[in-house]
């Protein structure tokens, strides 16, 4: 078959037998819609902070301070996705499609309960959130309403990650993909005209890209929902799945703690980073944000790639195919590296370019710049490391790269940032540095895991 029409399957959808199929053929089928799906996603960060970039620095600001601790709400939607992809690639590696169709309601009840939980703290505590982050009078002034709205429509949020996690451990990245091309494409079209209003409307400035967004994930989950329980794909919730399963629910809890505990630590590390940066103005801030989402860019398709390993993993563990998951792993580390080495290239030379279509400022265009062409120098390392922690979920061992996170970002990223920012007064490169240094350690360490093979034992 030629690429060309491979293409065309892949986003189509047709559902395949992941177990049995050539596994360069399926590393294709499955990351094309992933890749596609991160693009949108990354765009909808670059798309946003462009439009509130209008706004001024504050509002930059504000969303960096806010999205540093809303990270931590995507990292309980992430850990809990990645339940979802383990144990629903684990059913239907073993061909049970009515207990991954259970295991996806439990989901939905598990993710949308501590999703309530989250919303109404954050709406009450929205301006203790910003000074905890130091945010500055004039940021607070205007920030309030903005993180009240995000965390309020949290749920979307968490629905939206968790249910596309099942989607992609069905082997079903296609509606994944979709899900979040209509929800992040209602969001572009939504910004500019709820931020800077149109005609006689005035719009409602930085309220208004938080209302976008809230707005078009929930359109998304809308989507996703239809289609979990349609009945025209494999994966589905059925009547006789309607119940709560407390066997299935302890070992979702199980497996998402570790999920949930690699990005909380990953996310409390970024927390204190855009904390230190602070220290240094909103314009170090605004700088810093914006050199983060470009590099989110970049960074989502390469996730999107690794997720392939993910599903290939937990489905052929789940058929007793352990020297398939294996080789699936390496093809797509060797593939993430060729991508991320051309984007290297581009951030080395057009970092200070790419930096300046987000910002009227040359200090923060400057300190964006010098961010994208340190951090990209650690990208090798990335490709191969991201592939092999996307392993070790696939198959449910989301424990190791808990204890990676804890060793690399908690004990060794936060002092290092400190000491290189502060009493050695490399300010903001010194945190660019120590990212680099840090991400690129955290790749070999999880090599060395994955060839220990642990991963392969793990019970679903």
């Amino acid at each position: 078959m030629n690429s060309w029409k491979l293409f065309k399957e892949a986003l189509l959808g047709k559902e395949q037998d992941f177990t049995k199929i050539n596994i360069k053929t399926g590393i294709f089928l499955l990351s094309v819609p992933m890749i596609l799906e991160m693009v949108m996603e990354s765009l909808f960060a670059v798309v946003d902070i462009f439009f509130v970039g209008k706004l001024g620095d504050n509002a930059v600001a504000t969303v960096g301070l806010t999205e540093a601790v809303v990270i931590i709400v995507y990292s309980v939607g992430v850990g809990i996705s990645m339940a979802a992809t383990a144990m629903v690639a684990r059913r239907f590696g073993e061909k049970n499609f009515k207990a991954a169709g259970s295991a996806a309601f439990q989901l939905l009840i598990f993710g949308g309960g501590i999703s309530i939980i989250i919303a109404v703290l954050g709406f009450l505590f929205a301006e203790n959130i910003l000074q905890l982050m130091g945010a500055s009078d004039e940021v607070i002034a205007i920030g309030v309403p903005y993180t009240r709205i995000i965390f309020a429509g949290n749920l979307a949020i968490m629905l939206l990650f968790l249910i596309n996690g099942a989607f992609r451990g069905a082997g079903q990245a296609h509606l994944a993909m979709r899900t979040l091309w209509i929800s992040n494409g209602i969001n572009i079209f939504l910004d500019p005209l709820l931020i800077f209003g149109i005609g006689s409307f005035e719009g409602f400035g930085l309220e208004g890209a938080a209302w976008a967004t809230t707005t078009g994930r929930s359109i998304g989950v809308i989507y996703q929902l239809y289609h979990l329980l349609n009945g025209k794909h494999r994966l589905v919730i059925l009547k006789e799945n309607i119940k709560l399963k407390w066997k299935t629910m302890k070992r979702i809890i199980e497996i998402s703690m570790g999920g949930m505990g690699q990005f909380l630590i990953d996310s409390v590390a970024w927390i204190v980073l855009t904390r230190i940066i602070a220290e240094f103005g909103s314009a170090s801030v605004a700088g810093f944000t914006i050199a983060f989402r470009i590099l989110v860019f970049s960074l989502m398709p390469a996730w999107g790639l690794s997720a392939a390993a993910s599903t290939l993993v937990g489905q052929n563990l789940g058929a007793k195919k352990v020297k398939r998951a294996v080789v699936s792993v390496w093809l797509t580390a060797r593939y993430n590296v060729i991508f991320l080495s051309v984007i290297t290239i581009i951030y080395l030379f057009f970092g200070n370019v790419l930096a300046s279509w987000f910002t009227l400022s040359e200090e923060v265009s400057t300190i964006a710049g010098t961010g994208l062409r340190v951090i990209a120098l650690g990208y090798v390392f990335f490709a191969v490391g991201m592939v092999m922690i996307q392993a070790f979920n696939g198959a449910g061992d989301t424990k190791t790269p808990m204890y990676i996170n804890i060793g690399v970002f908690l004990l060794l990223e936060i002092p290092m940032a400190y000491i290189l920012a502060i009493p050695m007064q490399m300010e903001v490169l010194g945190v660019f540095i120590t990212i680099a240094f840090c991400h690129s350690l955290h790749a070999l360490i999880a090599i060395w895991f994955f060839r220990k093979g642990k991963w392969k034992k793990i019970e679903v």
